[in-house]
């Protein structure tokens, strides 16, 4: 068996390891990595050992087949990464709490559930098209910002039957902190411990609180409605254990709450905001685009039965989310030493499985660089290399909710609107949680209302 001192990677300083480089980028460390060293990488972050995983064979052996010694790293005593401000909702928690939940909340999800939500969704976007409709001229808008306004707008609607519109411009800071400071955590050993009064702690710590009281509210004022409700929200609150008949806490409630709001919106909307941005820089698969929209509703809003029809739509997002997949990693601990394709992995490590590079495989895609969602409408779509949802027992469950909402919310964007990037030409990458378009996305909108 190869020792982890034969797996290829960077060299490493004195007890810093590869901290400082990893630190100022590492979407250009995985990136570079990968190029220099090959699928699996060896690096150090202070004294950590990690492992960064870019071929989907090596994923599967691991969170597949070896999914009890790679596992998600929930700890209720030491929280850590996206832990530090979920808690224990359905991303973060393990075993058969996880178990439980996943099962709890799987029916809401299905498709044949989402699809009844698509009048909320349509509503939202009216919103969105009245406040674009009346933009003045030549005024460049963030859309990574109104893509996050729109998200958390539909989320909060279909999932939880109420609106935060009226807080939205301290939702979208407070969650940006967190998830900013929860995933520079999982990353550096060397950051100052919580209690210390530091800036960036404190940024945080406030920064958890609102969103915390925010989802209080909205549970405290379901509790105290005699309306009839059949969301997520209510099934939470209703949940018994089958055994015991206890009810499920208020700090489970919250944190699962807190986990649908943050998740249900950050990859739609980090999603929705790299389509609009690749349409602006490829005009002649904006024009296909629209041509399917204009034939298949013809001035319409969405009906169940268009989404089947609206098939370049969904290769269109599903090419963009190949390109520039929302969620570029997945992290796992080693619980006990593993072995991958004869290399040793030690026990207490940390794998990264790079979803970025391994949808960018030269030896799974023709010309990876290139968007085309061509490729979406042949058997490529089936590639073992493209998992924007992640793979394993632990696949996304809000897929099909992510694919209907992009697929109904870009249909009616690109049938209401044009969009023209200001400075012609894509943003640079940020890997923070979700891949982001760096410094936001300004764009020029101009509506499509009178042409």
């Amino acid at each position: 068996m190869t020792n982890t001192s034969d797996i290829p990677g960077p060299p490493a300083r004195f007890l810093l390891g590869n901290l400082p480089e990893f630190k100022h980028n590492p979407l250009a460390c995985v990136l570079n990595w990968q190029r220099d060293y090959g699928d699996i990488v060896h690096f150090k972050l202070g004294p950590r050992d990690f492992y960064l995983i870019s071929h989907p064979e090596l994923a599967e052996q691991a969170l597949v087949q070896q999914q009890d010694t790679f596992i998600k790293m929930y700890d209720a005593d030491r929280p850590n990464g996206l832990a530090l401000i979920l808690g224990q909702g359905l991303v973060t928690s393990s075993g058969e709490l996880w178990r439980k939940q996943r099962r709890l909340m799987q029916p809401v999800f299905n498709r044949s559930s989402v699809v009844t939500m698509l009048p909320e969704m349509i509503q939202t976007f009216e919103k969105l098209n009245t406040r674009w409709c009346e933009l003045p001229a030549g005024v460049a808008v963030n859309v990574a910002d109104e893509m996050m306004r729109l998200t958390i707008e539909v989320i909060t609607q279909t999932m939880f039957s109420t609106s935060v519109l009226g807080r939205i411009d301290q939702i979208g800071p407070a969650l940006d902190i967190g998830l900013r400071f929860a995933a520079k955590s999982i990353m550096n050993p060397l950051r100052a411990p919580l209690w210390l009064p530091t800036r960036a702690n404190r940024e945080f710590i406030n920064a958890r609180n609102f969103l915390n009281d925010t989802i209080d509210v909205i549970i405290s004022e379901r509790r105290q409605d005699s309306g009839q409700y059949h969301d997520l929200l209510q099934m939470l609150l209703e949940a018994q254990d089958p055994e015991t008949g206890e009810k499920m806490h208020d700090r489970q409630i919250r944190d699962e709450v807190l986990t649908i709001f943050s998740a249900g919106h950050e990859t739609t909307a980090t999603a929705l905001s790299w389509t609009l941005a690749l349409l602006a820089n490829h005009p002649e698969i904006l024009a296909r685009l629209r041509e399917e929209v204009a034939g298949v509703l013809n001035g319409k809003t969405p009906e169940i039965q268009d989404l089947s029809q609206l098939s370049y739509t969904r290769a269109v997002l599903e090419e963009s989310m190949r390109i520039r997949p929302p969620v570029s990693m997945v992290m796992r601990k080693i619980a006990t030493e593993a072995n991958l394709q004869g290399y040793r992995l030690k026990a207490g490590g940390f794998a990264i499985f790079s979803i970025y590079n391994m949808h960018h495989h030269a030896d799974f895609w023709v010309q990876p660089e290139v968007f085309d969602p061509e490729r979406f409408l042949s058997a490529e779509k089936r590639n073992k290399a493209y998992m924007p949802f992640g793979i394993g027992h632990r696949f996304c469950v809000g897929n099909n909710f992510a694919l209907i909402e992009s697929q109904v919310l870009l249909a009616l964007m690109v049938q209401h609107f044009d969009f023209e990037l200001v400075n012609a030409q894509l943003p640079d990458m940020e890997m923070v949680v979700t891949l982001k378009p760096k410094d936001g996305l300004p764009m020029l909108i101009r509506s499509r209302c009178y042409d």
